[in-house]
């Protein structure tokens, strides 16, 4: 892509079959916002992640999608935030991952911080989303059905993508042989586990039949089957989408970003400042009347949360197909039932768009001075769409911000976290649904050495 002025080239297959890749900040308008309605996730698509995600809301077009988004949009108010960020992600930061990392340093052993986040993550979209605590992060570090299930489901389906010749994992799928075999199982243990969910908040909410009207308090769960929705199939499958919304993306982005603070030393010693200048104003940053306006206010680590996440995106492609024909804004064609596929993994590394300082670690790119004091300058959604842009923008863009600075901050502010590698290493992308460290994150855990 980067070979080519209009930042777009169009890909030949096997029997006339052609897609586009683009890394065009226009095109990706014109695709994501302004002819939303042509540019949709199609049947091919569909069919693809079927089995994982069914009728849930990152795998529909049309009115199942946009029910899906109105219900859930109720669970993004600045209430619902605060809640998350002072009751749910606070006590799983105190009372979970906090005295995991006390004990790793206190023990000088190895822990996958990989891991741990997706342990936390769980947790934290189980039980704000559905009233569920699964208690994954514990100190016993359970093992989980559902966790190795999940990944192995994530990573089939997203291997179905970059099949040459797709007629081959159908026939798999038919035969119930090799991956496809294997992709049935996972699905089958990740199903059992959504819809024991589902069952269980039913379990709940006949117990409290009384309170008849959606309530601000209820969860998203709550919301789904109060809609008048019965499909448990379909209420399931709408569990299984936000868990693997919740559980990855997160998870991923921050495993990316405390291996890029070893290597930018400056970079840790800023977010460190912040913490420290925000617990002079407000005191210890672990009280839980000032928690939401702690974090709203970390600037600096917001700005290297962005630039972490520009240089290694949690979901590295996104593919939509034309539900007829069009135009791109560079002149490209499209015809009716081409894919057109844009990877923010590449855009982030592209000079046409971030500069020759592109490969350098940088929150400042994000930020200017105004006051004395850091400003976030956010980059337009169409050069950074870490989070799509336009109406399928990610509902669950300030919940995430807002839990990712809230752990940034509350393990920063007394450990160091020193990668366990070895000197010259460097971790793999492995691009699936969402990007994670292959092998993880092999990580000691120090103490921090504060100075008053």
């Amino acid at each position: 892509m980067a070979s080519s002025p209009s930042l777009t080239y169009v890909i030949h297959r096997p029997f006339g079959g052609r897609s586009i890749v683009t890394a065009n900040p226009a095109n990706l308008e014109h695709i994501l916002k302004t002819n939303f309605p042509i540019y949709q996730k199609g049947h091919y698509q569909n069919d693809i992640l079927r089995e994982l995600l069914g009728g849930g809301i990152f795998n529909v077009d049309g009115e199942k999608w946009k029910f899906q988004r109105q219900v859930a949009s109720h669970e993004f108010n600045t209430k619902s935030l605060r809640k998350f960020v002072e009751t749910v992600v606070d006590a799983e930061l105190s009372d979970r991952m906090i005295p995991i990392l006390s004990d790793a340093a206190n023990s000088q052993t190895v822990i996958d911080l990989q891991d741990i986040l997706q342990r936390f993550a769980f947790d934290n979209i189980c039980n704000i989303s559905f009233g569920y605590d699964p208690e994954y992060l514990t100190p016993s570090l359970p093992q989980s059905k559902f966790a190795t299930a999940f990944d192995d489901a994530v990573r089939i389906s997203a291997r179905r993508y970059r099949t040459f010749f797709p007629i081959i994992w159908k026939i798999r799928r038919s035969l119930n042989i090799g991956p496809e075999k294997k992709l049935k199982e996972a699905v089958s243990e990740v199903s059992k586990f959504a819809n024991s969910i589902v069952k269980q908040k039913k379990q709940e909410m006949m117990l409290n039949s009384k309170e008849t009207s959606v309530s601000e308090t209820e969860d998203l769960l709550s919301r789904f089957l109060k809609s008048g929705h019965s499909d448990e199939k379909f209420v399931t499958d709408i569990v299984i989408s936000f868990l693997l919304a919740g559980r990855d993306t997160t998870s991923a982005a921050l495993t990316w970003f405390f291996w890029l603070l070893h290597k930018n030393k400056q970079v840790e010693e800023e977010i460190v400042r912040e913490i420290n200048r925000n617990k002079g104003k407000q005191g210890k940053i672990t009280e839980h009347s000032s928690v939401y306006e702690d974090v709203k206010e970390m600037v600096y680590i917001h700005a290297a949360l962005c630039e972490s996440m520009r240089l290694y995106p949690p979901v590295p492609a996104d593919t939509k197909e034309a539900a007829k024909d069009d135009m791109l804004p560079d002149g490209t064609p499209v015809k009716k039932g081409m894919w057109v596929t844009y990877y923010p993994y590449a855009m982030g590394r592209m000079e046409a768009l971030w500069g020759t300082d592109w490969a350098k670690f940088q929150p400042e790119r994000w930020l200017e001075v105004e006051d004395h004091k850091w400003k976030f300058i956010p980059k337009d959604p169409y050069t950074y769409p870490v989070f799509q842009a336009g109406p399928r923008i990610c509902l669950g863009k300030e919940m995430a911000f807002l839990q990712m600075k809230r752990v940034v901050a509350g393990i920063l502010e007394r450990f160091q976290v020193v990668p366990a590698m070895e000197e010259g290493f460097e971790p793999s992308y492995i691009p699936n649904l969402t990007a994670k460290m292959q092998g993880g994150l092999p990580v000691r855990i120090e103490e921090r050495m504060m100075t008053e």
